[in-house]
């Protein structure tokens, strides 16, 4: 009844409360974007939601328009030369994700799930096709997200994402929710490029 039905209009619900809530500084965020690096407000990327059906996820762009586009920040070897300050804070907060609320009322998204792979995420799509997970709605956030983020390996990220597709509820889904806050504002598994090797790391 609730993965069927309730879920579905809890994030209906909830994203309209949020976009009210939050139009005027998702705009004024709009604005700050365009005018502190050239290139376009919003960022569409290629990505993997239920059943393997592709879609383009929102975010506002958080790097130069010569940064590449189908790879995850944490792998890009110098992820800070391709992004301002002010771009760095939106990341380091989650603000840049605010778009995808857009994606939940599309109902290509919805809050609580895996995250929503990107198209070449080959191995972390075959992964999750272990546990059922690419069949369910990814999510703004979710259990993965809570347990490690981008310090996670691709197989044990997939496994949380398996924890919760046998444990979905409400009362799993409001862990994740309040969880993330949290998370978020220590900056857990939060990494900027790809690692330096250890004898790079240390001069």
């Amino acid at each position: 009844m609730y993965v069927r039905y309730i879920k579905r209009l809890l994030d209906i619900a909830v994203a309209l409360t949020a976009l009210f809530l939050l139009l005027f500084p998702m705009l004024a965020v709009a604005v700050l974007v365009k005018l502190d690096s050239p290139g376009p407000v919003l960022f569409r990327q290629r990505r993997v939601g239920i059943h393997r059906k592709e879609f383009q996820m929102l975010k506002f762009r958080t790097m130069s328009v010569t940064a590449p586009a189908s790879m995850p920040t944490h792998l890009l070897k110098d992820a800070a030369a391709y992004s301002t300050p002010f771009q760095s804070f939106l990341r380091k907060y989650s603000i840049d994700e605010l778009p995808q609320l857009l994606c939940i009322l599309r109902n290509q998204m919805s809050f609580i799930g895996p995250r929503p792979a990107l198209w070449n995420q080959y191995d972390l799509l075959a992964e999750r096709d272990k546990y059922g997970a690419n069949d369910i709605r990814p999510g703004l956030t979710g259990w993965a997200q809570i347990n490690g983020r981008d310090e996670l390996p691709i197989e044990v990220k997939a496994r949380y994402d398996g924890e919760y597709v046998e444990h979905m509820s409400f009362l799993f889904d409001c862990k994740c929710f309040f969880g993330t806050i949290g998370a978020v504002l220590r900056h857990d598994g939060v990494r900027e490029g790809a690692e330096k090797p250890k004898e790079l790391a240390e001069r």
